[in-house]
């Protein structure tokens, strides 16, 4: 029955004694790159220790708004292969990469504002959380290495539009083919013809036990229940209330607003998870903020203005306020699932983005997290107002008395301030421009000039 698995650690064999250029194998935890990494390690148990020289790679993204339940067991499974690995000198290096402070999730929701991703072409996420982490990876190795090798777990039986891109980049008579953006990167993909029929069958084998000994039962009573492909595994069922599984099912972030309805987590729910409750109601909530006008500003973050077809401000980034209502909350389902979803580095990060942004407080993050959490922030004692609150209101008188926006004045006080510094002035100048050449500032008198020239 398993003749082609077989055959494909041969191959791959073959392939890993060609040459020292290093391995990258993508493990997302799902039941194909699982089955890769299966290949892999019975592969490496053929070659003798003295010559396991090529280091292989086994990476995973996480884009730290996971599934609890499937972070969970992806870092177990780093943990397991790294164990074994050691244990019989296979040369395997697990590594679970994460994106930077600065582009995780609520650090552009939270900090910039930015509106949640929809459906059908606004998804800034895939390549902030996903792609960068991975290609920052693949970069640093190649200029320590010279080139790598990217094994991933695809199949041309998974779904007509898989077999087609993965066709569309296969080059005739070669197992490897060019990777389509990165110099010196290949893509070698052994299970593109493996049906869908018997990736169960070999993960359950042996009682299910995977090569780094961990139990793949477990991985596959996280597909039960789920709709999302065209045909059931010919497994069957698993469990004690004889649910059945299909083979295609995606584990996705736990706050994706790309779905109107996020089966992946209700399932979750439905078979006993209800600690996950709490993220449900929390990611329905984000959507429905996303599409209300008052949550969100009338400017785009640099400063322009739009008009929408019914003739009125088209919507741009989460206001201010609505930022601090959903970190408010966000702390609180902390508090009430006790998962960990927001570190402290995005903290920082999002704390920076509001005193940027206009905030001459300077305490308005600090003091959300005091409030809900009752004790203070390491850094809360150095959160010094730039202006103390009379100043703070004076300005704000100045500026309702003279029709000046305050949020100008805030924008223009905090820019001299981070620029006070420089030697040059021309930085502060620059910085000031920026700011008086946004389009709301003016969008009124182009449109009245409009109005004149017709």
């Amino acid at each position: 029955m398993f003749e082609a698995f077989h055959s494909i650690i041969e191959e791959m064999r073959l392939v890993y004694l060609h040459d020292q250029r290093p391995w990258m194998l993508g493990f997302s935890g799902g039941k194909d790159s699982t089955l890769l990494c299966q290949l892999l390690f019975e592969m490496l148990r053929t070659i003798p220790p003295a010559e396991r020289t090529k280091k292989v790679y086994v990476v995973t993204s996480d884009t730290m708004v996971e599934n609890p339940i499937v972070k969970s067991y992806m870092h177990r499974m780093r943990d397991a292969i790294d164990a074994v690995s050691s244990a019989e000198h296979l040369n395997v290096e697990a590594h679970i990469l994460y994106p930077e402070p600065t582009q995780t999730f609520w650090s552009l929701v939270i900090g910039r504002g930015y509106p949640t991703p929809e459906p059908p072409g606004f998804r800034w996420c895939t390549e902030r959380l996903k792609i960068h982490p991975s290609n920052k990876f693949i970069y640093d190795t190649i200029k320590k290495d010279g080139e790598i090798v990217i094994l991933l777990g695809v199949r041309k039986a998974e779904s007509a539009a898989r077999a087609r891109s993965i066709s569309s980049r296969e080059v005739a008579g070669k197992l490897l083919s060019p990777h389509v953006s990165i110099p010196k990167a290949y893509v070698y993909n052994p299970l593109t013809e493996i049906p869908n029929a018997i990736v169960w069958e070999y993960l359950l084998k042996g009682d299910g036990k995977s090569a780094w000994g961990t139990d793949n039962k477990y991985l596959f009573s996280l597909y039960q229940g789920e709709n999302l492909s065209e045909e059931q595994s010919v497994v069957g069922e698993i469990d004690k209330d004889k649910v059945p599984i299909t083979g295609n099912s995606r584990f996705g972030c736990w706050c994706c607003t790309m779905v109107k309805e996020d089966k992946s987590l209700q399932n979750f729910i439905d078979h006993g998870a209800t600690e996950l409750i709490p993220l449900r109601k929390f990611r329905n909530w984000l959507v429905d903020l996303r599409s209300n006008p008052e949550a969100r500003d009338w400017r785009r973050r640099n400063g322009s203005v739009y008009f929408n077809a019914e003739g009125g401000f088209g919507r741009g980034p989460f206001t201010l306020e609505t930022r601090r209502e959903i970190l408010r909350r966000l702390l609180l389902l902390e508090d009430e699932t006790g998962f960990s979803l927001i570190t402290m580095d995005e903290l920082k990060v999002i704390d920076k983005l509001w005193e940027d942004e206009g905030d001459l407080t300077r305490r308005a993050l600090v003091d959300v997290y005091y409030e809900v959490r009752g004790q203070r922030l390491p850094w809360d004692q150095f959160k010094h107002a730039k202006y103390d609150e009379e100043t703070i209101a004076s300005i704000n008188a100045l500026c309702g008395k003279y029709d000046v926006p305050f949020e100008l004045v805030s924008k223009l006080l905090i820019a001299v301030d981070n620029t006070k510094f420089y030697t040059r002035s021309a930085v502060s100048a620059k910085e000031v421009e920026k700011i008086m050449n946004q389009g709301w500032l003016h969008y009124r008198s182009i449109q009245e000039g409009l109005d004149h020239e017709n």
